[in-house]
This record gives structure tokens, sequence and C-alpha cells, in this order.
């Protein structure tokens, strides 16, 4: 039998057999993407390193043989920083890496699923979105749009960020400039602070200035990078704006819906690993960098006053009860993430907490 005559045998006994040869010719195409970012190029963990979009897009190339190949553009590269939301839904690219938080103005539930302040830990939030709903929430409140979305890192609990004058009082609050984004945002809000979202490359020249007068941005690690200690040297803990900050990886539904079963699977396994991979690198880098900063650069790192951190937590309370009773799906997200929390905080007191105090006793 001539190779034409053996093909056309072979596809057609594909074919009586039930296996559909387009189906087999599918599963083998290539699928070349784009994939901007709402970080720099060279911004540790959001850009480069492990755990980070760059090293999660290899693994993907490696794994997937070289059928999915994704292209990363950093932020200003194709697209500025906060339009990747946009880009996505447009068909402009097929992916973006960011925040959820950043697209409060496109659908204000979209915030949950990257932190709540005074929310869950990551160990519980990671819960939430694998084990109670929590990622097929994400994709209904998405669905609108045309999108789907994974966590795809995470940098753990944050630090409350830099000052220029230490906070001793609630009252400094009122007036205060501090770059600020997500839901602690509308927090500070409304307790008078003038909140300012800016990207990650524009915070270290607006604080060097004076134009906002505190900036939160990640931890002691990538605060350092972004030379922000040096343009301030208040550095206050309790991460109670951001105790489990997660990315997003958004993609298109109709590019997602185009990729073979295998192909989604490799995506959805590199991108839980890489929440994995980022968190333990960001525990493992940021003990050092904190000993740095407060060693060698006159740092002084001191938690907030606790009259103020109450004061918080209520503007939180009252903050997220509002929103929710103000749209029909950040209720429904909002009523998921605290019953799940409500019970997860029964087991982390016995178990974490617990277990967290003898540790500090030894």
């Amino acid at each position: 039998m001539d190779r034409r005559k053996f093909l056309s045998a072979s596809a057609l006994s594909a074919v009586g057999a039930g296996i559909a040869a387009p189906t087999i010719a599918r599963a083998q195409d290539t699928f070349n993407w784009r994939m901007t970012n709402s970080y720099g190029p060279t911004a540790p963990f959001y850009t480069v390193g492990p755990g980070s979009p760059t090293d999660m897009i290899e693994k993907i190339r490696i794994m997937s043989g070289g059928r999915l190949n994704i292209q990363h553009f950093a932020a200003g590269e194709l697209i500025p920083a906060f339009e990747g939301f946009d880009a996505v839904q447009q068909g402009v690219v097929e992916m973006n890496a960011s925040n959820s938080y950043f697209w409060s103005g496109n659908v204000f539930a979209a915030q949950y699923f990257t932190t709540v302040p005074f929310g869950m830990s990551f160990m519980g939030h990671m819960a939430w979105l694998f084990h109670g709903g929590g990622l097929e929430l994400w994709q209904e409140v998405y669905e609108p749009f045309g999108l789907v979305a994974f966590p795809m890192n995470s940098t753990g609990v944050q630090m409350t960020g830099w000052f220029r004058e230490p906070i001793q009082e609630l009252s400094q609050l009122n007036g205060l400039r501090m770059r600020i984004p997500g839901l602690a945002g509308r927090v500070y809000a409304s307790l008078g602070v003038d909140t300012r979202l800016l990207p990650g490359g524009e915070i270290f020249p607006a604080l060097e200035r004076g134009v906002i007068d505190a900036a939160e941005f990640v931890g002691p690690y990538q605060d350092r990078a972004l030379g922000l200690h040096q343009a301030a040297k208040f550095y206050h803990t309790s991460g109670w704006h951001e105790p489990a900050t997660t990315g997003e990886l958004l993609i298109s539904k109709a590019a997602w819906d185009s990729l073979p079963e295998d192909l989604q699977m490799i995506v959805r396994q590199a991108s839980q690993a890489a929440c994995l991979e980022s968190l333990t690198w960001s525990d493992a880098v940021n003990g050092p960098a904190l000993t740095d900063l407060v060693t060698n650069h006159g740092v002084t790192a001191a938690p907030l006053p606790s009259d103020v951190v109450s004061a918080l937590r209520e503007a939180t309370l009252d903050t997220l009860e509002t929103e929710a009773n103000a749209s029909e799906i950040t209720r429904k997200v909002h009523d998921s993430y605290f019953a799940f929390k409500a019970d997860h905080d029964g087991w982390a007191r016995i178990s974490e907490v617990s277990w967290f105090k003898d540790i500090l006793e030894m």
C-alpha cells in the first residue's frame, strides 16, 4: 500500500472507531498568544523570577511541547499598565497578568478574588477559590465580559506601606495622599485619605517628590527593589488591607475555548503551581530584605496603632456591606467569601493561630 492510500485508510479507520480525524489534528495545532502585564519588565515576582508570569510562560511552552507559545509584554510595551482588562475583552491580546482589584471600575466584585481587607490568609483564600466555590464565582463574574480567569501567584500577607511621617493617631489619615489600590483604597477614602492608583514604576518618583505622602506596594523585597526606602523611612506593618494578595491570569474566553483540553489543563496547572512557587519565594526573600532595610538603611518598621487598626476594621465592614448591597453579583461573592471565612476561622484559631503563638514563645 502506498503512503497516500495508507494515510487515507488510517483516517477512515479512526472515524470508524469513533475517533474524529479533525480532533486528532486539532490536538496537534500550535497556538501563538500574547500576554500583557500591569507591571514593568524587571519587576520581581510580577514579571520575572520564580512563579512569575514569564516563568509560567516558559513552563507552559515546555509542558506543551511548544504547542502553546506566549509572547509577554510588560506594562507600557504594548498597552498602558491598567488597560489589560479591555485589551483581552476586545481581542487585542489573548491574556493579561495583573490583579483583579484593578478592574473595580468594570465590576466591583472582581476585587474579592485578589484579597479582602481583614480577610483570610493565603491558605484560607486559596481554599475558598479551589474548594469553596470562589473560582466558579470568578468565572461567573467575568462571563458577561467574555473572559475567564485563574489565580496565578500570591504574595501572601503584605506590609501596610511607606510613610513620610509615622502614623501615630487616626486624625493623621484625614487628607493623607496615599497610593493604594483595591478595596483598601475605598476603606482609606472613607476615613479621609486622598487615595491614588499608580503603576509600580510611578510610585517612587511620586513619593520622593512629595506628590504623595505614603505608598503601599507589596513587601520588603519588592519594595526595596523599587527604592521606596529612599523616599520614606517609616514602614508600617499589619497586612490588614491585603492578607493574601493573589495575582490574576486573565484570558479571552473565545481564545480559551479554542484550546484543546490538554492545553487547557496545562495552563490551569501551571498557574496553580505558580501560586505556591511565588508564595514560597516571597516568604524566602522578605525576611532578609526587612532585616537589611532596618539594619542598613535606617528604616523604622512598626505596627499601626491599635486604635487606627480598629477604625480601619470598622470602616472595612461598613464599606463591604454598602458595596454588597449595591450589586447582586457583589452580594453573591461577598456572602460566599464570608460564609467560607466563618468556617475557616474556627479551624484557623485552633490550628495556625495557636501554633504560631507557640513558636513565638520559643
